[in-house]
């Protein structure tokens, strides 16, 4: 019985170290498709040339920008997991459709409550993130149990 317990207990290592593996190589291959459709921007003089010539054209190389933004929001989620990442994420995508996207008042006015809690969360994450450190860095310095009940 115990060595079976141990065997899944490796076993759940091994699948672990698998997913970190699996992680690292989808942040490479976002990070090559980042690093590919930043020199397709840049290598395509035209698009530029067409800026100062067709207004309608920024609303396009505005989107683009806003997908390399997304993009590489999207890998700093990959290569550091947390909530206040995916938060920022969710953030980009919102306001990218909001901006880039033809979008109804109303439309528009969702999304701008949309952020808005977003942002509050994002905060309130931080807060409470913020107050574990807090308590962790209170129980590790060793201070007078005094100290630690009037900050707890």
């Amino acid at each position: 019985m115990r060595d079976s317990s141990e065997k899944l207990v490796r076993f759940k290592k091994f699948v672990h170290v698998i997913c970190g593996l699996l992680d690292l190589v989808a942040a490479i291959l976002v990070l090559v498709g980042i690093l590919l459709y930043i020199v397709s921007i840049v290598g395509n003089i035209n698009t530029f040339q067409r800026l100062f010539t067709d207004g309608a054209e920024f609303k396009h190389y505005l989107e683009q920008i806003f997908m390399l933004v997304i993009g590489i929001e999207f890998l700093e989620m990959l290569c550091r997991p947390n909530s206040e990442n995916v938060i920022e994420v969710l953030i980009f995508l919102v306001a990218r459709h909001m901006i880039v996207g033809d979008t109804t008042p109303f439309e528009d006015f969702v999304s701008v409550i949309s952020v808005a809690l977003l942002c509050v969360v994002r905060r309130y994450l931080r807060i409470t993130e913020e107050d574990r450190k807090e308590k962790k860095n209170l129980g590790l310095h060793g201070e007078g149990d005094s100290q630690k009940k009037h900050f707890l």
